[in-house]
């Protein structure tokens, strides 16, 4: 059972101003005005296949974070970890890390964001035009073993269509609560049949202040989330080690012909951030991208569309300590390239096909003694096929998704592990590095009947196998951003997840709705287990063991939205919650709080105005390990803007709001070692000019 602890007068407050605000622009007289669009579902309708959620323009612009993960922190069935304002990468359903790919333009981002959480996911988020969140057969075009989804991040670097005119953009913004200064330009432009795109972006904050104290339970709590190493980070104001600065420029060229286009792109990327754990310290990233892009409509008979894409990410992140000194030295080389041919409809089915290969080089140094940093070197190859059907007869739709995947790993069987002694006078269990492959097969099945007019039920069964990361197999060491001695275990089976959902959709009218409810069943769920050993020579942190156990998660996620076109006039509410547990008992760590919701906008005349509030429960189903509960609390953010058109340039003024009510907000996804003395930021304000043409 949730409680909710905080004072009724606190939400009878928050119940009358939603309500007031509501009533006050339900009532008033306003023109006919275009669809909100700032709130409310985007979730694309015509298609079982299209992503589960596409966030785009306004919205997009209104909910857009300096991270992937703030950016959709508050959408249906996705929390996100918060390591700071420099790294938090999206939860789905309760599932995170390598079970939640991360795309950029279609093709794996290439960081090492799904190692650890501390570290960043190798996008800027300023110049991005949509984000697209997948699941099921959907999912199985990208990858396997994306039990969570997968999260495509598309930036339209490479222009597939001419451009008529010069088009661009311009945004700045300054936000309090961080010094937060932030600018991006883009222009698109052609020369004949050649597109081309130019973007950059800066975003520069300092450390965040905060409301109370970085402690959960005040100024004089001290915890021990490693044995005998009572922490304590007892400020107030200012959380340390929590800026940001980004910084980021892409170049993308095209050219783009009567049956398709060939396009190639280049990107570097910055990134340094402070890690606001209770010992301290930074990472500063660096990562350049080229793509290449190639599409063919029509190629030959019978097929719709060929299309071939690939990339290579050279990623580098150095992390520092709390005094400065560089303690590892982190890159990543990755390569990957896939084609896919979509062929027209056959007896009502039409699909597409395609092979992906993709290989990485991971290599992790400590600075001084030259050792490995937690993980060997390692090389990731991976060779995968795929085929997806989509089939539509009347009231009925169908979708069938298979996807084949061969996954090796390769440390470097040289490297000598370190042994350490641990608190009861033995050593830490040792482990042989090998070899590993894995052959994966994940399937997915699916039916829509829209029994009336506007109104559908789903139901949809996936199996989506994912092999060991190379964390997961091979780790030996430290990791400071956790506070954990970190144990890998070669021997890990794959691991299966079986995931059963059914849906009810209402996708016409002014009031329209969705409810879903889905159970997720593991087989070899991988996951850290505390040991209770710990490492008096490395600052008391506990022994965590790569171990596999059955695990089921059950959630329910369902949104009611109201779009009233001839006042302008907007409306949502909604809520989500899912709870994993081990089917021998317990509970399985950093699991999502359940949250109710409520968003309404109103429009008029170039004004545009809206407000969110969330209540998320307090999560006291945590690990055994895990120390709590979390915290409930609640999120009211607001915004305003006004837009006019000044010759050829529309130019939009904004002012947001951001956690008005200056609540302590610490995300039951975020791992101890911060989440129990790093809140994220306090009331913000942010004003911003952004302009388009």
């Amino acid at each position: 059972m949730y409680r909710i602890n905080e004072p009724l007068a606190k939400h009878r407050l928050i119940y009358v101003f939603i309500s007031g605000l509501l009533s006050s622009t339900a009532f008033a007289q306003a023109q006919p005005s275009l669809e909100i669009t700032a709130t409310g579902s985007q979730e694309a309708t015509q298609s079982i296949l299209t992503p589960t959620k596409i966030l785009q323009g306004d919205e997009l612009l209104n909910k857009l974070g300096t991270t992937l993960g703030a950016t959709l922190a508050n959408e249906l069935g996705v929390s996100a970890t918060g390591y700071g304002a420099g790294s938090s990468r999206p939860v789905i359903r309760g599932l995170e890390g390598a079970r939640v790919q991360i795309l950029q333009n279609g093709l794996s981002v290439g960081d090492v964001s799904n190692i650890s959480q501390d570290h960043a996911v190798g996008n800027n988020m300023q110049n991005a035009h949509q984000v697209e969140i997948l699941r099921g057969a959907a999912a199985l075009l990208y990858g396997s073993g994306s039990s969570g989804g997968l999260v495509n991040v598309v930036n339209d670097r490479i222009l597939t269509n001419l451009p008529d005119r010069p088009t661009g953009a311009i945004n700045t913004s300054y936000e309090t609560v961080n010094n937060g200064r932030a600018g991006a330009v883009e222009v698109d432009g052609a020369f004949g049949s050649v597109a081309v795109h130019v973007d950059t972006a800066i975003n520069n904050a300092n450390d965040y202040r905060i409301p109370g104290y970085a402690n959960q339970g005040g100024p004089n709590q001290a915890w021990s989330i490693n044995p005998g190493q009572a922490q304590s980070v007892p400020y107030s104001g200012k959380l340390p080690n929590s800026f940001s600065n980004q910084n980021n420029l892409g170049v993308g060229v095209s050219h783009i012909g009567q049956n398709g286009y060939t396009g190639v792109s280049v990107e570097r990327l910055n990134n340094n951030y402070g890690i606001p754990t209770p010992e301290g310290g930074s990472i500063n990233q660096s990562q350049n991208r080229y793509d290449l892009q190639h599409q063919t409509r029509d190629p030959f008979a019978g097929f719709s569309s060929f299309k071939f894409s690939a990339a290579n990410s050279n990623y580098n992140h150095t992390e520092f300590n709390n005094t400065g000194v560089v303690a590892s030295l982190w890159k990543n080389i990755a390569n990957e390239a896939r084609f896919e041919l979509a062929h027209n409809p056959i007896a009502g089915w039409k699909g597409t096909f395609g092979a992906q290969v993709s290989a990485a080089s991971l290599n992790a140094t400590e600075v001084g003694t030259g050792s490995y940093a937690i993980v060997p070197p390692t090389k990731t190859n991976s060779n995968a096929v795929f085929w997806i059907e989509e089939g539509r007869w009347n009231s009925l739709q169908g979708n069938l998704g298979l996807r084949y995947n061969n996954m090796a790993q390769k440390p470097n069987l040289g490297t000598a592990l370190e042994r350490q002694t641990v608190n009861t006078g033995g050593n830490t269990p040792a482990i042989t590095l090998q070899n590993r492959s894995f052959n994966l097969l994940s399937y997915s099945a699916g039916g829509l009947w829209n029994f009336m007019q506007g109104h559908g039920a789903g139901v949809a069964y996936t199996v989506s196998q994912r092999a060991p990361s190379a964390q997961e197999l091979y780790s030996y060491g430290a990791h400071e951003s956790t506070a954990t001695f970190d144990i890998g275990n070669p021997n890990l089976n794959k691991e299966t997840s079986h995931n059963l959902e059914f849906n009810l959709q209402k996708t016409s009218g002014l009031m329209r709705a969705k409810a879903s409810v889905y159970a997720n069943r593991f087989n070899n769920y991988i996951y850290g287990y505390y040991t209770g050993q710990y490492i008096p020579t490395q600052e008391n942190f506990s022994v965590v063991t790569a171990q596999q156990a059955a695990a089921t998660i059950k959630g329910v996620e369902g949104e009611l939205t109201y779009n009233w076109r001839e006042h302008g006039v907007g409306g949502r509410v909604f809520g989500d919650a899912s709870q994993g547990t081990f089917d021998a008992g317990g509970n399985l760590p950093l699991q999502p709080a359940p949250r109710l919701g409520a968003e309404i906008a109103h429009q008029r005349n170039g004004w545009l105005t809206n407000a969110t509030y969330i209540y998320s429960y307090q999560q006291n189903k945590l690990a055994n390990w895990e120390i709590g509960p979390a915290p409930s609390y609640n999120l009211l953010n607001a915004g305003i803007s006004y837009t006019e058109k000044i010759q050829d340039v529309n130019w939009t003024v904004y002012l947001n709001l951001k956690n008005l009510l200056n609540e302590q907000i610490r995300y039951a996804t975020t791992p101890m070692a911060v989440r129990l003395f790093a809140p994220q930021p306090g009331r913000s304000l942010m004003l911003g000019l952004r302009g388009t043409f």
